[in-house]
Order: structure tokens, then C-alpha cells, then sequence
């Protein structure tokens, strides 16, 4: 079966529930189209997306102009976009060796009453308000003062590198790639390395700089792009998780009401608010190698193909009654963080970031619930991002 005469635009994919479930009905795998106008096939299947998570034929390196658009040069994308995500082996495997030396689970875990009393904090500039926009106040800084803190990048430069980071990570796969924002990022990164180098502190840039593997060491591309990995999915990916979590628990009071009433299923919440709203609603996008088929589909060597986390989250033939929203559920394995050798590497930093923010949150205020109609909330329309664009609750 060969979609190519049907396509579909990749927005309406990611802002319409039904539009994914009609796509499942209809088969795997879809023509599609991305906002910067580039064809692709999108993968829809959660059987025949766990096969492209592993397939060493879909390249992930052959696929970074994809999210540019070809606007950067090559030394200025690979100086942005060179890192895990966007690599194949045996690059990625050395790689990850050399990155996982410096983020470890201890490194994270440590970070538990840090996070905590940060989490207080952050709380208390708001708690005596009426009213409260949750993404701006409380969870979009969390995870930034987190990760820049982890990377020991400067207090006074953080507001910048959020709203670089902001700027770039909202506009991959969209016609009007911000050249000059993703310039002006990388420069900095390049000083700040330099910086490091020369007087070094506890930061993970100074341990990454430090990691090396026998006579093996990050080039200086891979370096400054696995920080911007980090500070985009360290932040952007843990603030869509928060603030996904707590819409999701106020359109189902009593599963908040249960939550409250027995923390110890916070961890089986985090992974449903995963499940249900991925913070991440597509992989990184793959190129193929070789011709082959997916799902029945023919796909041609040089094609771009982007798996739908979103859909395959939610498919029924992994997943009983997929859209309820279930603290008991055992079965099933979703994808929010990727598969295979591309798992999300700080996994359990924005679990134990969401953990804590929505407990929190949820112990501080028994009467939290959505100032507007749920009807009246906007969705992001970038592909590598779905969260509110604004969350305003009533505190009290």
C-alpha cells in the first residue's frame, strides 16, 4: 500500500486528537506534510513506531536540514544540532558513553532537596495570589533554573539562554528558522566552553568538557550541541510535562483528589500525563539510508520520516481504553521518551522534576483548579512541542 498521492499537514496531526485516531484507522504509516512545507512520512503505528525507534536504517544524522530548513551552514548546524538525538552509530554509542559519564542518576538524585526547596520557593512568590498563569510562573522557571544550575551556567545569563532555547526549539521544522537567534547561541556556548576550560567549577559543562574514553573526547561541535540538547530537553520537555500534568488533573478532580490523598501514586501519574499529553509530540525526524517498507508502506532512500509519539501513546493495540486517564495502569509501555538507543537520557531528571512540582502543587492547593473553560486553552503549533501556551488556575 502506497500513500504518496494523499497528504495530510503535520499541525493538524498534532493539535487534533480524532485526526490521529482517523490516521490509525486508516493504516501505519501517512503522507505528510511539515510546516516548512518538506514532505515526510509519518508513522502513526505504535508497533511500526517502536520498529523506526530501532531501525538503524532511518538515519537521524542524515535528517537535521529537516529541521532547519537548510537556513544554517553546515559547521553552524552541526555546532547545534551534532549531538545524540541527531546521530547513528557507532557515533552515538560513544557518544552516550562519554555524555553518560557526566549525567548520572546519582548527579540527579542528589538534587532531590534542591529541587524540592526550589519547587517551595518558586511557590511562594505566587501562593498568596488569587490567581495564577502556572506555565509562567511556576513551570517554565522551575526546569530552566534546574538545568542551568546542573550545567553551572551563569546566574545573570540565564534569562537569555531560556529565551534562546525558547526561541530555537519552537521554530525546528518551521519555514522561519531563527538564524540569528541559533547563531548568537552557539557563540555564546563556544565563549562559555572556552571559559570553562580555563578555570573550571562543578557544572556538568566542565565535567562534559573533562569526559573522555581512552584518547577519545566530545569535538567541539558535539560539545556545544549536546549543551543545547540539554537545556532544550532538561527544560522545554520537563515544562510541558508540568503543566500537561496539572490540565490533565483538573478535568479529572477526583484523580487529583486521589493523589492528594496518597502521594505514592505520583509516579504512576507522571507516567500517565507522559502517556496521554507527550510533552515531546514527535521523534527527531530520520532519514532513510535504503529503500525498505514500514507498515506495508514503501519507503525511498532520502526520505524524511517523523514517528507520531502522540499517536502511538494513545493506539488501542497497546493500550486498553487509551484515552482514559488511569492511575492503575500496569499494561502497556508508552513512548514519551523515545526507544531504543535514542532514549531520553535525562528520563529520570524530568520524572523526578514533575514528581515534585505536581505533588507539591497539589498539597499546597486542595482548591487549585482552571480559572478559564478548558475549551478557551491554546495549544503550541510547533512540531517538537506540545504544551499550553498559557495555564491560568484559581488558587483558593
Amino acid at each position: 500500500m502506497d500513500h504518496r498521492g494523499d497528504s495530510i499537514a503535520l499541525n493538524d496531526v498534532l493539535t487534533d486528537p480524532d485526526t490521529r485516531t482517523d490516521l490509525q484507522k486508516q493504516g501505519p504509516v501517512h503522507r505528510a506534510t511539515l510546516p516548512n512545507g518538506m514532505p515526510v512520512w509519518l508513522v502513526v503505528g505504535y508497533d511500526e513506531a517502536v520498529a523506526a525507534l530501532n531501525d538503524d536504517n532511518l538515519s537521524t544524522a542524515l535528517a537535521t536540514g529537516g529541521l532547519d530548513g537548510g537556513a544554517l551552514s553546515p559547521d553552524m548546524r552541526d555546532a547545534l544540532l551534532k549531538s545524540l538525538t541527531n546521530s547513528d552509530q557507532p557515533d552515538h554509542t560513544r557518544l552516550r558513553r562519554l555524555v553518560s559519564k557526566a549525567f548520572t542518576a546519582r548527579r540527579v538524585e542528589a538534587m532531590r532537596p534542591w529541587i524540592s526547596r526550589l519547587t517551595d520557593e518558586l511557590i511562594d512568590g505566587f501562593a498568596q495570589h488569587d490567581q495564577v498563569d502556572l506555565m509562567a510562573e511556576f513551570a517554565a522557571p522551575l526546569p530552566i533554573l534546574v538545568i542551568t544550575e546542573l550545567l553551572g551556567i551563569p546566574e545573570a545569563d540565564r534569562p537569555q539562554v531560556r529565551a534562546w532555547s525558547r526561541t530555537i526549539i519552537s521554530r525546528l521544522g518551521m519555514p522561519d528558522f531563527p538564524v540569528r537567534a541559533a547563531t548568537e547561541f552557539v557563540e555564546y556556548l563556544r565563549d562559555l566552553i572556552a571559559q570553562r576550560r580555563d578555570d573550571p567549577d562543578e557544572g556538568l559543562i566542565s565535567a562534559l568538557i573533562r569526559a573522555r574514553d581512552e584518547n577519545d573526547a566530545l569535538s567541539a561541535n558535539e560539545l556545544t550541541a549536546t549543551i543545547f540538547l540539554m537545556i532544550v530537553a532538561g527544560h522545554d520537555t520537563t515544562l510541558s510535562l508540568i503543566g500537561n500534568g496539572v490540565y490533565l488533573l483538573m478535568q479529572k478532580p477526583d484523580r487529583a483528589a486521589q493523589l492528594r490523598a496518597d502521594p505514592s501514586l505520583l509516579p504512576a501519574a507522571i507516567e500517565e500525563f507522559l502517556r496521554l499529553e507527550s510533552p515531546v509530540p514527535v521523534a527527531n525526524f530520520r532519514a532513510a539510508v535504503n529503500s525498505f517498507d514500514i507498515g506495508g508502506t514503501r519507503i525511498s532512500a532520502g526520505d524524511l520520516v517523523v514517528i507520531s509519539l502522540q499517536a502511538a501513546n494513545r493506539n488501542d493495540s497497546q493500550f486498553s481504553d487509551p484515552s482514559r486517564f488511569d492511575l492503575a495502569r500496569t499494561k502497556g509501555r508508552h513512548l514519551a521518551f523515545g526507544h531504543g538507543i535514542h532514549f531520553c537520557l535525562g528520563a529520570p531528571l524530568a520524572r523526578l522534576e514533575g514528581e515534585l512540582a505536581i505533588g507539591t502543587l497539589l498539597k499546597r492547593f486542595p482548591d487549585l483548579r482552571l480559572a478559564v473553560p478548558a475549551a478557551e486553552l491554546t495549544w503550541s503549533q510547533a512540531p517538537f512541542i506540545h504544551r499550553l501556551d498559557k495555564l491560568p488556575l484559581l488558587l483558593s
